[in-house]
């Protein structure tokens, strides 16, 4: 079974260090959700995995089933199993999700079927599929075409920048069955960045992190989620 081990990751945006010292050992067929303030780091994380280049490292280390991370390029962690769902998709003019997804190295000779059998699981028209990536698509049609897009590349760890965010009912519930029956079709390890219990209500979490000040502050079960709900953040607030 696949594992993704993040062990003191500190990370700088810009002249600020924003990750300061982040731990966090989670394996395939898991749910762990990341949940806290804004600032806090969640983001930030995300696209530091993901070989984000205005994200700086400046220590610590990431290894998904043994290999080291932060010494390849985004396409390398891509092709190692790890997929970002963004909070806002970006429109790519005159690139097809097939295309995109054939270079992200989907068999050719089956992703057109692939996709379309992945687009009815979540709800999404097939004739989506033939525009441009994420050209003139609703929120909610830009986060089901990521779940195409997971659903064919099959990625060993699915990492989620508030998927949730923009989400009606409908779509919510859509793309959380797909997300929890990926955990059992290839024991994907789900990693949901989220503000909101809303998504955990559709997506069961095995672990709860909460972030503050750019590190992991607590740690439990689905109950944590319910604390935060009645709560906030306030308890768990890193002193400056």
């Amino acid at each position: 079974m696949s594992e993704l081990v993040i062990e003191g990751l500190r990370v700088s945006v810009g002249a600020k260090e924003v990750l300061k010292g982040f731990d966090l050992t989670m394996r395939g067929g898991e749910v762990h959700a990341i949940m806290g303030p804004n600032g806090s780091g969640k983001s930030t994380l995300a696209h530091a995995l993901t070989g984000h280049p205005g994200y700086v490292v400046t220590e610590g280390s990431v290894r998904l089933d043994g290999d080291e991370l932060l010494t390849l390029s985004p396409s390398e962690r891509a092709r190692k199993g790890l997929l970002l769902a963004l909070q806002q998709p970006f429109e790519i003019p005159g690139v097809r999700p097939i295309d995109l997804l054939i270079a992200a190295g989907a068999d050719s000779s089956s992703v057109r079927d692939r996709m379309d059998d992945e687009a009815d699981r979540v709800g999404l028209r097939r004739a989506v599929l033939e525009r441009f990536v994420n050209v003139d698509l609703s929120g909610g049609e830009r986060k089901r075409a990521e779940m195409v897009q997971l659903g064919v590349l099959r990625p060993k760890f699915a990492i989620l920048d508030e998927i949730d965010s923009g989400l009606d009912v409908d779509a919510l519930g859509a793309v959380a069955r797909r997300l929890s029956a990926a955990t059992n079709e290839w024991n994907c390890g789900v990693l949901a960045i989220t503000h909101f219990r809303r998504l955990l209500v559709e997506l069961a979490a095995d672990v709860i992190h909460v972030v503050s000040d750019g590190r992991v502050v607590a740690t439990g079960g689905p109950e944590l989620a319910e604390v935060l709900e009645r709560d906030g953040y306030e308890p768990f607030r890193v002193a400056r």
